[in-house]
């Protein structure tokens, strides 16, 4: 059905008349002078409204009011849609002769939107950018700085920072990208060493899924064959609690399932969303691209960085005092950036909280796979479905979102953008409402859906891949683990820091106690006294790393966040050196 508009050109003082255009665009021919266009959704009716041809409109002050009649109705929407909302002034505008005219100005920070200058994300704030900096500095004048390459310990990156990709993942999705090559003869493949036969039937079997090839659109849900197998890892982690592909969502990268979330949960500044403190900083800057409140719970750095449920219940009844819902609770677990790991006793208390305030609880478990020696993983569904056959009633409108992502654990794949989310508890109403977001950016990657399905079925026990598999995960692990504890070592050894043994996830987050003297320095230089010590390492060492001012933390303390995912020990030597002098510098 054709839309057509009502254009109504009214004199200031005399009566309107109408005329049907099929296309707005005849406007232009119709007259030789510039008209304004005021919109106006509603049909007029008025007796005094003639029709005329355009040969009869004359050059006078006009406002020309715009209306649409035969809008169609859309499928999921109540309300008709006006096709026209712009109104213009004729008087205002002038016409345009040639090059004759005054430019425009550029946007300025004024013209753009307050809550995105809000945002901010410290892991690639301003010791990064400074960092990238000097890598250019480095390529083009090498000898004009003490070291020889930048170190990025700032961010969680495996690959960058020369983890090799699982061998098993290339193979398959070397084969999805080209799937030609299965024409070969496959035996042949396997011979030359060029793939083992498991990833030639896993590489088969994605095609099939995902409709043949990794170029076109998925669901937007993700593909239906990788959730099911998604279901099957969650099932057997939780020791077979059941799990759903039908609650399944894959994502690009599992923080847009968390601002799928948030986006439809803040209702601007009278939500509130408690956040641990330290935090993963994107956190609050979705927080405050939504306008709504981060409600900061601190962890307890003396047990481990543990969560203390009193303060929790405290800061959500501070925020209603405030008349600020508290509508989501973020677990992060293991913790970024504190590497700590959460008790099941800790989960627990949460979920009560949850249960007697109705507030939906994120958990951000993309640590998972990377715990400790000695140290137990608790997935929070798995507690909270304990909790809901021991409390019959009491738990059971408990609404959890688990988050997991291909970019962390021994897979590493941070630039191939694949996660996922398994909502439990969500009513089909709201479940809805969050595929419709899915579905506003079509589909996520299919080749980081792969991956997931990779990452949660890798290869099993009399797979052609599962050894070399197991190895290649075994070096990972322990490489990791020899680095953290080198690196934790060095800092308990060292003046003026402490720091909490790791326990999962890939960073520690040492205290620093600054010489007062280096703390002046920073004031004079406005700088928080943290930031201006990574500026300094960075500066000595070509070591990036994390204020921890941006992650949070108590007031009047000081911490970083690093890594220790960088190969070698020689930078964590370099560190060593650097802080001996810097304290004895601004020793007091």
């Amino acid at each position: 059905m054709s839309v057509a508009s009502i254009i109504t050109f009214r004199r200031s003082t005399s009566t309107a008349v109408t005329t049907n255009f099929a296309n707005l665009k005849q406007l232009n021919k119709m007259a030789t002078c510039t008209y304004s266009i005021k919109a106006n959704v509603s049909n007029s009716n008025s007796n005094n409204i003639k029709t005329i041809n355009s040969n009869q409109v004359k050059k006078s002050p006009l406002i020309i009011k715009a209306t649409t009649t035969a809008i169609p109705e859309y499928q999921f929407f109540d309300a008709k849609r006006a096709l026209m909302t712009r109104s213009i002034s004729h008087h205002s505008l002038k016409v345009a002769k040639g090059k004759d005219f005054a430019p425009a100005e550029q946007l300025t920070l004024a013209d753009l939107n307050e809550n995105v200058l809000k945002a901010k994300y410290a892991v690639r704030g301003s010791i990064p950018m400074r960092a990238e900096e000097l890598k250019v500095q480095l390529e083009n004048n090498p000898s004009t700085l003490p070291f020889s390459q930048i170190v990025n310990a700032n961010i969680g990156n495996p690959q960058q920072l020369k983890q090799k990709p699982l061998s098993f993942y290339r193979q398959v999705l070397s084969i999805l990208q080209y799937p030609d090559i299965l024409k070969e003869n496959e035996q042949n493949l396997i011979d030359a060493k060029v793939y083992k036969r498991d990833a030639i039937d896993r590489a088969k079997l994605l095609l099939s899924e995902i409709g043949g090839s990794v170029g076109a659109y998925s669901a937007s849900q993700g593909v239906y064959g990788i959730r099911k197998t998604v279901a099957n890892f969650i099932t057997e982690r939780d020791g077979g609690e059941p799990a759903y592909p039908e609650d399944i969502f894959l994502t690009v990268w599992c923080f847009r399932c968390c601002c799928y979330l948030l986006s439809i949960l803040c209702q601007g500044p009278k939500t509130g969303v408690l956040i641990p403190i330290p935090q993963y900083p994107l956190y609050t800057a979705t927080l405050a691209l939504n306008n709504s409140h981060a409600l900061p719970y601190y962890l307890d750095e003396k047990s481990g960085w543990s969560t203390n449920p009193k303060e929790i219940e405290e800061v959500v009844q501070d925020a209603m005092e405030r008349a600020i819902n508290p509508s989501v609770l973020v677990v992060i677990n293991p913790g970024n950036p504190t590497g700590a790991v959460l008790t099941e006793e800790s989960i627990e208390h949460i979920f009560e909280i949850a249960a007697k305030y109705g507030i939906v609880v994120i958990a951000d478990e993309v640590y998972q796979e990377n715990i400790a020696d000695g140290v137990k993983f608790y997935s929070m569904k798995k507690v909270l479905r304990k909790l809901q056959k021991s409390h019959p009633g009491k738990f059971d409108n408990v609404q959890l979102a688990s988050l997991h992502s291909t970019s962390k654990g021994v897979s590493g794949e941070c630039g191939q953008r694949g996660g996922y989310m398994e909502l439990i508890g969500f009513t089909h109403e709201v479940r809805k409402v969050i595929l419709k977001l899915a579905s506003i950016s079509l589909c996520p990657v299919v080749t980081g859906q792969a991956l997931v399905d990779l990452m949660v079925s890798p290869p099993k026990k009399g797979d052609a891949s599962y050894e070399q598999d197991q190895a290649e995960r075994r070096h990972i692990k322990s490489e990791l683990s020899i680095r953290a504890s080198q690196l934790y070592e060095t800092f308990v050894g060292l003046e003026g820091i402490e720091c909490q043994k790791p326990q999962g996830a890939m960073y520690l987050f040492p205290k620093l106690d600054l010489p007062f003297k280096a703390v002046q320095e920073a004031q004079h230089l406005e700088m928080t006294p943290d930031e201006f010590y990574c500026k300094s390492l960075l500066d000595a060492t070509g070591i990036c790393t994390v204020p921890g001012s941006g992650f949070g933390q108590e007031p009047g303390t000081y911490h970083l966040r690093t890594t220790f995912l960088a190969p070698g020990t020689e930078w964590i030597k370099k560190w060593e050196a650097f802080h001996k002098e810097f304290y004895d510098n601004y020793r007091d």
